[in-house]
């Protein structure tokens, strides 16, 4: 909509309710007439793409010969005479004109459409397909039938949408906005590029259970529900790590899924409650190695969406997810960004001093959760190209392996990119010992109140305990990952998302 054109207004609630009481009368009409408002099937021959990709060059006023039966539904309409034209949409926003003339139809069915059908109505139209004199493709109408009558009406196809109406009436934000059914079909090509990128490098996809009877992978507060069959608490997943690394155990030695997780936390521009996640785990590998791969399925869905490693965002922006992406110490960007050298050696109470002197609040302080918020408050913002930030505090991640070589660090990145987190990635811990260990440290932080802590698996160590051999892992939230190739909030990426 151009700034100079003035919104016009939308329908009251009592002129829907008027209009609705009209178009009923009209799909009782059309079943008395034994003309159904409603059929099982109409006889399609083709659609509307596939006639605009054969004659969309057609010049003006030219004809074909060729006769085609299409529907698709009406967004306007206009009834002049002996002559009405309708402009009809398919799914994908494609349009073609549609004319019924009195010289086509005769005047009884004439008057029939300009009675009975309305905008917003599905409706099938089989003619010669031509071009008007203005040059534009058009199917000449020789029959019509009703598809579906549309007995509530569509919004002001001129108007733009509000951000309530789109997000609690997405089917009416397809119908009206072009950039809602493009983010529906990127989402599709995304999630297309991400299969076909494991199975070129052989990953196996697998389903592991929504409800659990232990939550963990994460940190999050779970969403918890009760089995009347089994008379038990359960928990709706909030990742499905801890059954992933078990088919690592069983010897499916590179594997992944994409599922939907729940997490009883906030909802914002970047969180919702319900999101759909990735995670892969690759044996043998590492958090380098996982790094490299979570780069390579990232570039190869922004050129299944874009073309390009650049992409465009929404607001016009482009975006560069091309080449080599950074990769940097958590500890030395922080110590850098702050003026002062922290470590993991650095004493809880310098962290708290620091945190209390740039009013970072941390709840349930240790070492790594303030280090962590002090990152994010002086690092994060300032992140512009897609950055791995490598080498975390061993207190805030529990399934992961310690550094190699850097005391009281384990090997995990987390991925920024756009600025918010987009993924994670470990070294992943495999040692049944040392992980029973850090489930009591997480068991303890349970007991003191922490929501987010994870709860001790024996299950998932009595698998550990079998040997699960080395291997590095990766979650990536798909919501997000739209995000950062569309620029779109999380609210626009998730074609129905929970709503208040």
């Amino acid at each position: 909509m151009s700034e100079n054109t003035t919104p016009e207004p939308e329908l009251t609630d009592a002129e829907v309710s008027e209009q609705k009481a009209v178009r009923l009368a009209k799909r009782d009409r059309l079943n008395e007439l034994g003309l159904e408002a409603y059929p099982v099937a109409v006889p399609i021959t083709d659609t509307i793409p596939a006639v605009r990709a054969r004659f969309g060059e057609l010049e003006a006023d030219a004809t074909t010969g060729v006769t085609v039966g299409l529907a698709g539904r009406i967004v306007h309409l206009r009834n002049t005479g002996k002559l009405c034209f309708a402009s009809l949409q398919s799914g994908d926003g494609s349009r073609i004109q549609a004319m019924v003339s009195l010289a086509e139809v005769g005047e009884e069915n004439l008057e029939l459409w300009k009675d009975l059908v309305d905008l917003g109505d599905h409706v099938f139209v089989s003619g010669e397909v031509i071009s008007s004199r203005r040059g534009e493709l058009s199917i000449m109408v020789r029959e019509w039938k009703m598809a579906s009558k549309a007995v509530l009406p569509l919004p002001n196809m001129h108007n733009e949408l509000n951000e309530e109406t789109r997000v609690r009436s997405r089917y009416l934000d397809l119908i009206v906005r072009e950039q809602a059914r493009t983010n529906v079909f990127s989402r599709a090509k995304t999630m297309a590029s991400l299969r076909n990128t494991f199975t070129q490098l052989d990953f196996i996809e697998v389903e592991t259970p929504m409800l659990q009877v232990m939550h963990g992978g994460a940190s999050a507060r779970p969403f918890v529900t009760h089995s009347n069959a089994f008379d038990m608490e359960l928990f709706l997943r909030i990742a499905p790590e801890l059954y992933l690394k078990r088919a690592l155990v069983g010897g499916i030695e590179r594997v992944f899924e994409i599922n939907r997780n729940f997490r009883n936390e906030g909802a914002d521009s970047t969180h919702s409650p319900e999101f759909a996640m990735l995670e892969a785990y690759e044996a043998y590998g590492d958090y380098n190695s996982i790094a490299d791969l979570t780069q390579k399925l990232i570039q190869d869905a922004a050129v299944a969406v874009s073309g390009s490693h650049v992409v465009t965002w929404a607001d016009g922006t482009e975006f560069d997810l091309g080449g080599e992406w950074d990769r940097i110490s958590m500890y030395h960007s922080l110590s850098d960004a702050a003026g002062v050298q922290i470590t993991p050696e650095t004493s809880v109470a310098d962290l708290q001093a620091m945190a209390n002197k740039e009013g970072v609040e941390v709840h349930l302080a240790n070492h790594g959760k303030l280090v962590e918020e002090l990152w994010e408050h002086f690092v994060k913002d300032g992140l512009t190209r897609p950055t791995f930030v490598m080498d975390f505090p061993v207190e805030t991640s529990p399934l992961v392996k310690e550094h190699r070589s850097i005391p009281g660090v384990v090997e995990k990145w987390d991925l920024y990119v756009r600025g918010f987190e987009l993924a994670t990635g470990y070294s992943e811990l495999n040692d049944p010992v040392i992980q029973r260990e850090r489930f009591v440290q997480q068991a303890a932080l349970s007991a003191k109140g922490d929501v987010e802590a994870m709860r001790l698996d024996e299950d998932f160590l009595k698998a550990l305990e079998h040997a699960m051999p080395p291997a590095g892992g990766m979650g990536m939230g798909m919501d997000r990952l739209l995000m950062a190739i569309t620029g779109l909030g999380i609210r626009e990426t998730i074609l129905f998302p929970l709503v208040k």
